[in-house]
């Protein structure tokens, strides 16, 4: 899911608590600082939400591949069952 960052989005002022001497620097070399910023959150927030769907993939392989075991060779606890 890519985040919505089009001008259409409703923008609102934030607090945020940063490194001054970092503010400064970026200033010197934007005149859009908060550009610079939704764009870099904007990032973080699709690789994390790239990162998830890749667990999750990754977590349904695992599970899809135990369950194709467990139907063709039964469960190893089978054996040891007293039900």
């Amino acid at each position: 899911m890519k985040p919505d960052t089009g001008s259409v989005a409703r923008k609102r002022p934030v607090n945020l608590t940063l490194n001054e001497e970092l503010v400064r620097q970026a200033k010197a070399l934007t005149d859009n600082l908060s550009s610079v910023v939704e764009k870099s959150l904007a990032d973080f927030v699709a690789n994390k939400q790239r990162e998830r769907l890749t667990r999750a993939e990754a977590v349904q392989k695992t599970v899809s591949l135990w369950n194709d075991f467990n139907q063709q060779k039964g469960s190893f606890a089978d054996e040891y069952s007293t039900l």
